[in-house]
Order: C-alpha cells, then structure tokens, then sequence
C-alpha cells in the first residue's frame, strides 16, 4: 500500500478492487495489440499482392514469410483471446521487430514500405517496458533498420542514401520512443491524481459517515434519557399524589380507627413503592440503559399485591372487585415493576369507567402468571389497540397529556418477556390481559 493510500485511509478491499480493474485494463491492452499486429501482417500481404513489384523479384521468399507470419500472428491472436499467453510481452515485441526487419530487406531497404511498421514496434516497446526500454528498442530498431537499408536496398541507391534513411529512422525511432515516454509520464501522473483525489474522497465520505454515526448515537442517548425523566415523572404522580392525600387526612385528624390504620399501612407501601423505583433509577444511572430499572426478584403474594395495587390507583372500596386464583399463590417475580404495570392498566380502567366497578383478576397455572383489568369504560376505537400503547399517544380525555401510562406498560411488558393484549369486553368495556412468564415459590 503506497504512502497516499495509507495516509487517506484506502484498505486492502480497496487495493484489491483497484488490481482487478488493472488486470482487466491489461488483458485489454494485450488483445488489442495482438488484434493489431494481425492486421498490420494481412496489410502487407494485401500490398504484396496488389503491387507485385513490392516483393522486388523475392516473391518466393517473401510469400511464405508472410504466411507463417500470419499464422504466428493469428496463434498469438487465439491464445489471447482464451487468457493464455504463450510468450512474454518483451519475447513478442522483439520477435515483431526482427519480422518487420526482415519484410523491410526483402521489400527494398531504404525505399520499402514496410518501415511504417518500426514506429508500431517501439511504440510498443516502450509501453510494454517504460521510457527507457523504448529508448534502446528505438535506437536497435533503428540500427537493425540501417542494416536492412544498407544490405537490402536495390543497387541503383547510393551507399550514402542508404546510410542517411538509416540514421534518419533511428533519430525519428528514438524520438518517437522519447515522445510515448512522455506521454506515458504525464497519463501516470495524471492516474496518481485521480487515485489520491478518490482516496481523499473515500476518507471524507467515511469521515461523514462517522460524523452521522455519532450523531445519531448522541440523539439517542439523548432522546433515552429524556424518556427516562419522562417515566420517572409519570411513575411517580400516583404514589406521591396518594401520600399528600393520606398525609394531609392523618394531620387533620379526620382519620381513625381502621380507617387509620389502613392510612399508615398504605404509607408503608408507598414508602416501599417509592423506594424500588428510586432503586430502578440508580440503576439508570450506573447503566445508561432503560429507564425500566434492573431486575429485583423476591417472592410475592398476589393476593396482597392485588389489594396494594387497587389502594394505589385509588379505587375506592365500593368500585373494585378483585380475584385470585389459587388464594394463597405466592410467586417470585419482580414486584415493583408488576405493580407499576398492573397500577397503570387498573388506573386507566378507573379513569374510563365512571362510577363502574374495575375488575382485577389474578391467576397463576403452569409457570404463568395471567392477569386482567376489566372496566366499563367506552373501551377503543376500532384499529386503536396496537396504537394506544406508542409513545406519546393519549385518547379520549387524555388527549395533550404525556400519553406515557400504556408505553410505560408495554416497554415494562416486554422486558418481563411477557404479553400484552386490550380486548373488548362483552356488553361494552375494555379488558387489558396481561400474561407473564412466572415461577411458583
């Protein structure tokens, strides 16, 4: 990997990519150079035979001379064209030279032709093996074209004409042998250019990605920890709401006897409410994760779970109903998030309901824990279930408020790998079945 690669960031999967473009951009190369030197070869045999006078009495050599010349350059041709290459570039290069050498004896020296074909040659050359390489083809390209001129040209061309179209080819060969070098330098320089500017390019498009990545990350720590002061605000109304009522009732003294005791049993409970959820936002803290709290297990009763969640959402005496099944079930689970799923679910019941009595009911069989809020309420508006419990959304009465309750359910819900279900009730009302997986003490 180069210096620019490695400095704008361009991995092995990109050095890759980059090498079979090339290796593809070089058997291109090669096929068109054998596609060439077939047709220079039918060229001259065309010429030979349209202008016999060419051949300068040597017919006999020259005609078999350009068909195994053809037939070299078509077996090349073949070979390219099914990926094999049966010589090496320079090999091919030089045998092209000394043929087109030949063909410029035979066909006149210093007068023939075929001396069109050399600058094909060192163009070629110095392609295949850079500037350098095609300086020295031209210069023996040249010399061989000298010999040719000076020992094949007819006798009436003086030995100094012949001389002078040697050393005048050879200048020209070279030149053009310099020319392609430069040419070769400038398209290199050019190729660096675009591969260093698609490198910075690739480094700036990864920079961004990064940069959005990030963002994104930010926006969600963010928007979690704006979700967990929205839950801890929601969750913490009813408790507290519930201990100014039952506090300002006992300094008043307008409570007595059970209805006292009652009053400090249910301040105890808060107490202990309050408490676990301080509990779950220590664990937001530590964590950076849900505002869910970390999992708390001990052993519950549902029957005194049931009648501290109904005190909790403030359903007076008159307007609940409340079963469980068996009796005496005691359970291990997580009660302080049971209790804010089941407190929501018989909160929203009551807030819909009216004066109607809110059904609990509590029943545990086989591992699994099944409880249902029924209420008389208005129940949902046909398509609604599955909406109800986003974020952010409130119905009815509840519209423009935080519309966190069912949310708060839903996520506590899922992270009980539990079920969640609102189903219409018969007669009107709407029934929230909850279904969790709970052991038995």
């Amino acid at each position: 990997m180069s210096a620019e690669e490695r400095r704008f960031g361009v991995g092995d999967a990109g050095a890759v990519h980059v090498d079979g473009a090339a290796a593809a951009m070089r058997s291109l190369e090669e096929r068109t150079a054998v596609l060439i030197r077939l047709l220079v070869v039918c060229s001259v045999g065309v010429a030979l035979v349209l202008d016999v006078q060419l051949a300068r009495g040597r017919g006999a050599v020259l005609g078999p001379l350009v068909l195994a010349t053809f037939g070299y350059a078509l077996v090349l041709a073949v070979a390219e064209w099914r990926g094999r290459r049966l010589f090496p570039p320079w090999l091919a290069t030089s045998i092209d030279a000394l043929l087109a050498l030949l063909a410029c004896g035979l066909t006149g020296g210093a007068d023939s032709i075929m001396v069109a074909i050399l600058p094909l040659v060192v163009i070629a050359a110095a392609v295949r093996g850079g500037a350098m390489i095609g300086r020295l083809a031209g210069l023996g390209v040249g010399a061989g074209f000298t010999a040719a001129a000076v020992l094949g040209s007819d006798p009436a061309v003086p030995p100094a004409e012949r001389w002078l179209a040697g050393t005048w080819w050879t200048g020209y060969l070279v030149a053009a042998a310099v020319l392609v070098g430069v040419l070769l330098r400038m398209l290199q320089r050019q190729l660096d250019a675009a591969a260093v500017s698609r490198a910075r390019a690739l480094a700036e498009h990864e920079a961004f990605l990064e940069e959005r990545d990030l963002r994104a990350r930010l926006l969600a720590a963010q928007q979690a920890r704006m979700d967990g002061v929205r839950v801890v605000l929601h969750e913490f109304r009813t408790p507290v709401a519930s201990l100014t009522a039952l506090t300002a009732d006992l300094a008043a003294g307008r409570l007595s006897g059970d209805a006292r005791s009652t009053a400090t049993r249910l301040l105890a409970e808060h107490a202990v409410h309050l408490r676990d959820m301080l509990d779950g936002l220590a664990d937001v803290a530590v964590q950076e994760g849900s505002p869910l709290g970390r999992v708390r297990e001990r052993p519950v009763r549902l029957g005194e779970l049931a009648e501290a969640v109904l005190d909790a959402a403030g359903v007076e005496p008159a307007r609940r109903a409340q079963r469980v099944t068996p009796p005496d079930a005691v359970v291990r689970c997580d009660p302080q998030r049971l209790r804010r799923v089941l407190t929501n679910l018989v909160e929203n019941a009551a807030r819909h309901s009216g004066d109607q009595v809110v059904e609990l009911e509590l029943r545990h069989a086989d591992g699994r824990l099944v409880a249902e809020v029924r209420d008389r309420g208005p129940g949902l508006p046909p398509g609604q279930a599955g909406v109800v419990t986003a974020k952010g959304v409130a119905l009815g009465d509840r519209r423009g408020t935080a519309g966190l309750g069912l949310w708060i359910v839903e996520a506590l819900v899922a992270a009980m790998d539990g079920e969640l279900r609102l189903l219409p009730r018969d007669g009107g009302g709407l029934v929230a079945q909850l279904e969790l997986p709970v052991p038995a003490t």
